[in-house]
């Protein structure tokens, strides 16, 4: 098997189309896998902790790879930073690893961040980094609906169609909503999530906090189990895959 090593990256995901590698698309896995080879001069695969949609942000992507050759870990970041310098990538570490370590299967929990511009005018700082409603937003009123999914639950109102997961129960660890001047900050995480499903619950949050849903109206549309009575995916723009957490002796995803 070689020598597997764990990479942390960041990135800005609106010139991508997602994080996995599609043919004749320009990929974050891609060029992560480009970078390396003028290095070690192997065709390398790197398998990411998650996939991340178009658009989407990464402040703390994990993924391993494999190699035949023992490679210094600075010399390895360094080498994909000089090749990535002109796209919005960085590696942030690179680490050896046992090679039963997974990026995928051995993580633990998932943070993710959803950011909300809230302004009648958006915000030309922001472009491509945040989601945008113009109406105000009652941010206590969402944090108290967003109580309601922490825990063990059917998520399958806010699950996308195309979802490959085989359950729709997911355990929520934690959710909350929070306003920072005319951003409204969604925090979430858990072990794993259905595909879209942050989007998903952030597009019907923003129902509660613009007064077109009640609380109790939130409930009934998660207890329904039905994607259809749920609000509007909210836009890719504003989300990010936050930090990796993996249990000992894995660790989780912060630069060392």
């Amino acid at each position: 098997m070689g020598n597997r090593y764990k990479v942390t990256v960041e990135y800005n995901g609106t010139p991508f189309f997602g994080w996995q590698r599609q043919e004749g698309l320009d990929t974050v896995q891609q060029r992560l896998e480009e970078s390396v080879v003028p290095l070690t001069k192997e065709s390398i695969v790197f398998y990411g902790s998650g996939r991340t949609d178009t658009g989407v942000h990464a402040m703390g992507q994990v993924a391993h790879f494999d190699i035949q050759k023992d490679f210094d870990c600075f010399r390895l970041r360094e080498c994909m930073n000089a090749h990535l310098w002109s796209v919005p990538i960085r590696v942030l570490s690179v680490e050896k690893v046992p090679c039963d370590f997974d990026a995928r299967f051995s993580a633990v929990e998932r943070f993710y961040r959803y950011k909300i511009f809230n302004r009648r005018v958006e915000s030309c700082l922001h472009i491509d980094l945040v989601g945008h409603v113009m109406y105000r937003l009652d941010e206590e009123k969402m944090n108290s609906a967003a109580k309601w999914l922490v825990g063990k639950h059917d998520f399958s109102s806010f699950r996308a169609a195309g979802c490959q997961s085989r359950s729709p129960l997911k355990t929520l660890n934690q959710i909350s909503v929070k306003r920072e001047g005319d951003l409204i900050i969604v925090e979430t995480s858990a072990r794993s999530f259905l595909y879209r499903q942050v989007r998903n619950m952030v597009g019907s949050l923003i129902q509660v906090g613009c007064g077109r849903w009640s609380e109790q109206y939130f409930c009934d549309i998660f207890d329904a189990k039905d994607r259809t009575r749920a609000g509007p995916t909210a836009s890719a723009c504003g989300l990010y895959l936050v930090e990796i957490r993996y249990g000992l002796p894995h660790l989780h995803s912060n630069i060392v």
